[in-house]
């Protein structure tokens, strides 16, 4: 048994012509290969389109498609802040569930909520835990997403609690009128 020289062997024993012309290098690719660019311009169109339908620079977030908004003339652009929603009998701070408000409607008097106290005395903790070696003031903002329809006692009650757990300045989340001069 001999020593061969090292290099490509596979294939080459093989007694048809074309495939000892294919090993060994003689059978080359088209240097001129054809791209089909309209399915790659469709993709990136699609993509694009997506991406600006979906891109919002006022930082707009999501309504719950059942909440009836009140609207106003004179409004502001969101804040970064907690978002407390009344629905119906349900308080949601930021997508979770913080409390009811059955209480307060049968009670037929200001109270204090509190999940909603706890959950938003640990976001301000949260904060001050994060945010509170840079020296900034705590700006005590939330955000209240209420339907036009709850009564004014559950918005006195939630607007009272979000005070008691050290957010004194309450926005409300309002649907936008045409301004008229």
């Amino acid at each position: 048994m001999a020593i061969h020289e090292p290099g490509r062997r596979l294939m080459h024993f093989v007694p048809l012509k074309f495939v000892q012309k294919r090993v060994s290098g003689g059978g080359h690719r088209s240097t001129s290969a054809s791209l089909n660019l309209t399915s790659m311009i469709d993709f990136l169109f699609m993509v694009v389109v997506f991406l600006l339908m979906t891109f919002s620079a006022s930082g707009e977030i999501p309504v719950d498609k059942n909440v009836k908004l009140p609207k106003a003339e004179n409004t502001i652009d969101m804040l970064d802040a907690p978002m407390v929603a009344i629905t119906g009998s349900q308080l949601i701070v930021d997508g979770t569930a913080a409390g009811s408000t059955r209480a307060i409607e049968e009670a037929q008097r200001m109270q204090r909520v509190d999940e909603l106290y706890n959950i938003l005395k640990s976001k301000r903790e949260l904060w001050k835990s994060v945010q509170g070696a840079s020296g900034k003031p705590f700006p005590g903002v939330v955000i209240l997403q209420v339907d036009q329809n709850v009564s004014a006692l559950v918005v006195k009650s939630v607007f009272q609690t979000a005070a008691l757990s050290g957010y004194p300045n309450v926005s409300f989340m309002v649907g936008q009128l045409p301004k008229t001069h």
